[in-house]
């Protein structure tokens, strides 16, 4: 019987790597099957921070992955899998609609997507998932903290400093002068809000006492 899988982690944990082998040895095998992004930092694209990545379906908030699944079976003699990378950004709908690709259409879906965001709340996208899935799995590549102990938490950092507030998905610059960035954090250091960026400031003002 075909499956809905939802694979998670935090950044770094090896999702698009993940994602972009499972279509690699499913295509490989001759099985037909479609790969699919969202927001990737290549754009239609998934992409592995090991270099290696691949041409994606890119996943626009008003498109209909059944409407999708139907026409690429109807074109291509069947379908027998799509695997969607960044699956937690995702509309709810979506979710669905990739539910009924696995109930109606007999194709398996392999979704990997992050489990919260930077405030540590789960995205929407990943909620429906988790509700949804025949299967949830955590990958077992562990993310560390800069303390060594495992990372849980995807902390925003706004030039240097992290914060709790602000929009789920960001797109272009927040402001002109300002720098955003990521970094993985335990619970205890992503709530207490200690990064391990290094303070060139103090560093500066100690050499130079």
């Amino acid at each position: 019987m075909a499956t809905l899988r939802f694979s998670f982690g935090t950044m770094g944990s090896g999702k698009s790597t993940l994602a972009l082998q499972i279509h690699h040895n499913l295509s490989s095998r001759g099985l037909r099957g479609l790969l699919c992004t969202r927001l990737d930092r290549e754009g239609a694209r998934v992409s592995s921070r090991l270099g290696v990545s691949a041409d994606a379906v890119d996943v626009g908030p008003k498109l209909d992955l059944h409407e999708l699944a139907t026409t690429y079976a109807e074109h291509h003699g069947g379908l027998s899998y799509l695997v969607c990378d960044e699956a937690q950004f995702y509309t709810p709908a979506q979710v669905d609609q990739l539910a009924r690709v696995v109930d109606e259409l007999g194709a398996d879906v392999h979704a990997l997507g992050l489990l919260t965001d930077f405030r540590g709340k789960l995205f929407e996208g990943t909620a429906r998932l988790l509700e949804v899935a025949d299967e949830r799995t955590e990958l077992q590549v562990e993310a560390r903290c800069w303390c060594g102990s495992r990372a849980t938490h995807n902390a925003r950092l706004l030039d240097g400093v992290q914060v709790y507030d602000g929009d789920v998905v960001m797109v272009g610059d927040v402001a002109s002068e300002s720098t955003i960035s990521y970094e993985l954090l335990c619970r205890r250091h992503w709530r207490a809000g200690e990064t391990g960026r290094l303070d060139t400031a103090a560093v500066e003002a100690y050499v130079a006492r």
